[in-house]
């Protein structure tokens, strides 16, 4: 299919006109959103993943590819709503509360979009609560947490405590990541999952969801 190999190209090279052209000409041409999706954009944000991890790939290649996926997403989400198509997985992904950083956050939530998994983005700085309500409203699978900062690094802690407190921890996953993050660290405040870089988490939330 033309159409879906044109949107594959533009996301792997990062052209987000050439991506949403793509995407308005499947959509023109009868493709339905979730074909392009798994035909088109998961594969190519699973190549972007493996040339990052080879090193051909870098920061500022990643964000043009989020980039480029976000506006074919733009065309193809009203369409899902209007016909009740869902992601089969919701995952809830912020910045935690004292930390303005976002790159990362920004990166990892682009790379869980085009795999494939819906991704409520709450931004940076984001207090506890603000976590809480997010997971008591949407009910997602997953939270990811984000940190660039070693001293907002406890505001994972107080979140997943927060979890805990609501009663809501046992229903969902908390992953963390972040430049001052480690697996240790990920153990000793009880979150599921570390990862310490974008293509990473795809791999854990995948690999969490077969042992489920």
């Amino acid at each position: 299919m033309a159409q879906s190999r044109e949107l594959y190209d533009a996301i792997l090279n990062g052209d987000a006109k050439k991506a949403h052209a793509a995407t308005a000409a499947a959509i023109a041409a009868g493709v339905e959103p979730m074909v392009l999706i798994a035909e088109s954009m998961i594969p190519a944000m699973d190549q972007v993943g493996r040339l990052f991890e080879e090193e051909e790939y870098f920061v500022p290649e990643l964000l043009l590819a989020g980039r480029a996926m976000k506006s074919a997403m733009e065309l193809l989400r009203p369409l899902m709503a209007a016909s009740g198509e869902r992601f089969a997985v919701r995952v809830i992904i912020g910045t935690v509360k004292g930390d303005l950083h976002d790159i990362g956050k920004n990166i990892v939530a682009s790379m869980l979009e085009g795999s494939g998994f819906e991704v409520i983005d709450l931004g940076a700085d984001v207090p506890a609560e603000t976590f809480v309500a997010a997971v008591e409203e949407r009910q997602p699978q997953f939270v990811c947490l984000s940190a660039l900062l070693t001293v907002t690094m406890p505001a994972m802690k107080s979140t997943i405590d927060a979890l805990k407190d609501a009663g809501l921890r046992t229903k969902v996953k908390v992953l963390v990541g972040g430049a001052p993050v480690t697996m240790q660290y990920a153990t000793e405040i009880g979150a599921d999952g570390y990862s310490e870089n974008a293509s990473g988490a795809v791999g854990l939330i995948r690999s969490l969801l077969a042992e489920t």
